[in-house]
């Protein structure tokens, strides 16, 4: 299978959070970045794996927290590959993000 593939908005998004955890670690900024990609590997192999979130978003997307670290991948398994959206730390405001770039 494919791996999801990341749109625009999510490579913006994980450059900018690498870059900041980076400036203080930049071992963990590897693992970031490192653990998007696994990510985006088992949504191509399992795009059913992310969560539903009906308070966030449609039915059109998935949430899959990153193991390790707390960011959510938002992405649609509705193309083929699945295509990662956003890629946002959990402690924000998913709801007004969501709706910002909606």
């Amino acid at each position: 299978m494919t791996p999801a593939s990341l749109s625009h908005r999510a490579r913006q998004d994980l450059i900018e959070a690498v870059r900041w955890i980076a400036a203080d670690n930049p071992t963990a900024a590897r693992g970031l970045r490192d653990a998007v990609e696994k990510a985006a590997r088992q949504i191509g192999h399992h795009p059913l794996c992310g969560m539903l979130r009906p308070d966030l978003a449609d039915e059109n997307y998935r949430f899959l927290v990153l193991t390790g670290f707390p960011y959510v991948l938002v992405y649609t398994e509705r193309r083929v590959p699945p295509v990662i959206l956003r890629v946002l730390h959990g402690a924000r405001d998913l709801a007004d993000l969501l709706h910002r770039t909606s």
